[in-house]
């Protein structure tokens, strides 16, 4: 008997992880019935990551905090022992915007620094920071604040919120901020390697889909430069170091108010997939199939199907890749899978927003698969 792993990620704005794993499972199974599947979801510490902690070990806990525009939002948490699991998305992404009206200026990540104390008192010693899928360009000092920053004006009045807010900001003391976190492993689980400031900085790169317009982006980059410098002044001597180092301008900079507090930044992909037990399921699989709603440059360094795929080939198992898209040429992803296959090359119609049409697609995509590489002789799924 065949068996067979699929372990994708979500399909932004159109299907979860799971759901996109059932619907390729349904499809290989109708033209593969003998065929034996694990599905595993993924996450890469975007949105769906609490989802993909609670398909380990992880439970979920809810908490209110507030939300990007300052309204509470409920949100979940992943616990386990004494690690929590805190999804930026979940507490102040882009999806939950109020009827999806985006504030670039003044959208604040005030409840990850409430999510982080409510972890704080339930005795976490691990705090994992899934970082992804934020509305905010803030540089993490809503963050800080909720764990006792000192961020003020000229008149010594706490700064207002956003990454607007840090164009008023005279003086910064994170003495208290840092005193929270003394003796919490913090861990900054991204696969985003931008620095805080400059042309591939946060603003810069991830800006204008959180809203900002070409004004704005240069506004934030010049708020959150000064940032920097006042926390130099205030005798935090890593500012800048920080500011360069990768993974600072991970979600609007929380990466960067991370570091400042002690935070390690490691592959999200692969906290996750060693979080999963990726490597057991894969040695017992016979091939593999995996995806993400777009395989393009980002994708090569390091998100979740690459690193899925790079773990395979150290087992010797073949990687087959489904996306909504694929913008990279064949000789470029020959290097990591046995096949990839698009939906945009299936449909004229615009499936990135319509999960009926994702989930018709992907089940194709599982029978495709079941033919070609199961039912005509299974050849293909020899190691």
């Amino acid at each position: 008997m065949v068996s067979v792993l699929i372990a994708p990620d979500k399909f932004k704005g159109s299907l979860s992880a799971d759901e996109v794993a059932r619907a390729l499972e349904r499809g290989l199974l109708e033209a593969a019935p003998r065929t034996r599947v694990d599905r595993l979801a993924l996450a890469d510490g975007g949105e769906g990551s609490v989802a993909a902690a609670c398909a380990g070990r992880f439970s979920p806990e809810k908490l209110t905090v507030t939300g990007p525009t300052g309204r509470p939002v409920t949100a979940e948490v992943a616990v386990h022992g004494r690690t929590v699991l805190i999804e930026a998305a979940a507490v102040c992404g882009l999806g939950i915007l109020q009827g999806g009206h985006k504030a670039p200026l003044t959208a604040t990540s005030r409840g990850i620094g409430q999510a982080v104390r409510y972890a704080l008192a339930g005795g976490a010693d691990t705090i994992v920071l899934a970082l992804g899928g934020v509305a905010t360009t803030d540089g993490g000092a809503g963050m800080l604040q909720s764990l006792g920053a000192l961020l003020t004006r000229e008149d010594g009045s706490p700064i207002g919120p956003g990454g607007g807010g840090l164009a008023d900001l005279r003086m910064a003391d994170l003495a208290e901020a840092r005193a929270a976190l003394t003796g919490v492993d913090l861990v900054l689980a991204t696969d985003v390697d931008n620095p805080l400031l400059g042309p591939t900085g946060t603003a810069a790169v991830y800006g204008p889909q959180k809203g900002a317009t070409e004004s704005e982006v240069r506004e934030l980059d010049d708020a959150l430069a000064g940032f920097v410098r006042r926390l130099e002044a205030g005798g935090v001597t890593e500012a800048a170091r920080c500011a360069d180092a990768p993974g600072a301008g991970a979600a609007g900079g929380l990466g960067y108010a991370g570091m400042l507090l002690g935070g390690r930044v490691c592959s999200g992909a692969d906290y996750f997939l060693a979080l999963l037990g990726a490597d057991d399921l894969l040695a017992a699989s016979d091939f593999v199939v995996t995806g993400e709603g777009s395989l393009d440059e980002q994708s090569l360094s390091g998100k979740l199907p690459v690193a899925l795929a790079r773990r395979a080939r150290r087992l010797g198992v073949a990687v087959h890749a489904v996306a909504g898209r694929c913008t990279l040429p064949e000789d470029r992803t020959a290097a990591h899978f046995r096949s990839v296959q698009a939906l945009t090359d299936l449909t004229d119609q615009d499936c990135a927003r319509d999960s009926a049409l994702s989930a018709h697609l992907l089940a194709q995509c599982g029978r495709t698969l079941a033919d070609r590489w199961i039912e005509r002789g299974g050849t293909e799924t020899s190691r």
